[in-house]
């Protein structure tokens, strides 16, 4: 483990900062409007009614993106995607413009320091459904030349690869709701590598369909709260039932510190550490005691050179289930101990549904943003937090961070027992 400093290692040629953020979400298209949104308390849970073209119509609670994806790409870069990369596209874009470059395409001359990693949990599921559908229906010649292309998990990062002219590696990472916090970890290891100047990293999800929908419900694992969608999805509350789907992308450019200073460019923060462990103990359930969680928020510290009490804010995966929300829980208590009582807590799901392998991506841009503005976003459904929860979960209103040297983390898991905590620090 290397020496700790005040927050995290020495600054070091290939330390990794954040320079370009990007956003669309249940509660606004970008960074600012979602940003905004959370704060006010908004929510962007509704009822929605789902079914196949020649079926009966289901209503389910959904966090459906606030601004139509095809309605911000061009309409031949759009039909050629599935949703799911439609999304990674204009969150993609927004970072690369917000780190300083006006044209996609202009992160460097060749491309050869420029690397992709987005990561997807069911990925081109709607349109695998879809051209299912055409061929039962219309027959084989009647299904798109595009399918294969967008069915496959990689599609995503390939079109912002393509996009931004990524000639360092694209990469697609599929580790189920962790899958957009791992882009950012091999983003991380790729600029410590000396492997890429320049990563867009991040998580991408489209997946309201009636199927996936029916089968989280079979699982028992969605919110039934039908009757109140803006108090559906409660993480950490006392009278959770279940979480609640939504849709989006974010993503990050992560950047080696002297290639960011070499340019000039502005830096939201610094990514100083990373962790990933496996549970190895059910296909959907957490290890008990939530120990699988706690080693990779262990790892992550350590990766940093953070000690536990120098953690002021947790933006944590806390889907709204029972025992997801307990297991998590008790991994922070296990890692904090003592120091936990000073650590504020968001739960931001509240707000934007469970986004699967969009969550990990969007909750690191969250956490970055609540590092850089002193401000802890709240979780606008809760009402009481279950005593056996036991944090410093935020209400409905934002709560400040202390003044400072600050460091954050943030926190995933997924089914198949995948655990990933990413840290956080300030600018400077």
């Amino acid at each position: 483990m290397s020496p700790r400093h005040a927050f995290g290692p020495a600054p070091r040629e290939r330390d990794a900062v954040i320079t370009g953020l990007g956003l669309t979400t249940a509660l606004g298209g970008d960074v600012a409007s979602t940003w905004q949104a959370l704060l006010d308390g908004a929510c962007g849970v509704e009822c929605v009614d789902f079914g196949e073209p020649d079926g009966p119509a289901q209503t389910y609670l959904a966090a459906r993106a606030a601004v139509d994806p095809r309605t911000v790409l061009s309409s031949a870069k759009a039909a050629h995607c599935d949703r799911s990369a439609q999304f990674a596209l204009v969150a993609a874009r927004e970072a690369v413009r917000d780190a300083g470059f006006a044209d996609p395409s202009s992160l460097a001359a060749d491309g050869s320091r420029v690397a992709v990693i987005v990561g997807v949990g069911l990925g081109g599921l709607t349109s695998i459904l879809e051209q299912n559908h055409r061929l039962q229906t219309r027959g084989a010649g009647r299904v798109s030349p595009r399918t294969i292309p967008v069915m496959l998990p990689n599609h995503p990062a390939a079109e912002v690869g393509l996009m931004v002219g990524a000639k360092a590696g694209v990469h697609a990472p599929v580790s189920a709701c962790a899958s957009g916090a791992e882009a950012v970890v091999q983003a991380l290891g790729m600029i410590r590598d000396g492997r890429a100047d320049l990563v867009v990293a991040g998580g991408t999800e489209a997946a309201l369909h009636p199927l996936a929908l029916a089968g989280f419900a079979r699982l028992q694992a969605l919110s039934l709260r039908l009757d109140d969608p803006k108090g559906a999805s409660r993480p950490f509350d006392a009278d959770r039932d279940g979480f609640v789907m939504g849709e989006g992308a974010g993503m990050l450019v992560v950047e080696s510190a002297a290639h960011a200073a070499a340019r000039g460019a502005r830096v939201h923060g610094r990514l100083t550490g990373a962790g990933i462990t496996n549970d190895s103990h059910h296909v959907a359930q957490p290890a008990p005691g939530g120990t699988g969680c706690a080693a990779a928020v262990d790892a992550a510290l350590s990766d940093a050179g953070l000690l536990p009490e120098q953690v002021r804010h947790v933006n944590a995966h806390a889907t709204s289930t029972p025992l997801g929300d307990l297991g998590e829980a008790q991994a922070l208590h296990r890692v904090f101990a003592e120091a936990l009582a000073d650590v504020t807590v968001s739960a931001t799901k509240a707000a934007l549904g469970h986004t699967l392998g969009a969550a990990g991506a969007i909750e690191a841009v969250l956490t970055v943003l609540a590092v850089r503005e002193r401000t802890a976003p709240p979780a606008c459904s809760l009402e009481r937090v279950d005593p056996d929860i036991a944090l410093n979960v935020v209400g409905r209103i934002p709560a400040p961070l202390p003044s400072g040297a600050l460091a954050a983390v943030s926190t995933s898991m997924g089914f198949g027992g995948h655990n990933v905590a990413l840290a956080f620090a300030g600018a400077s």
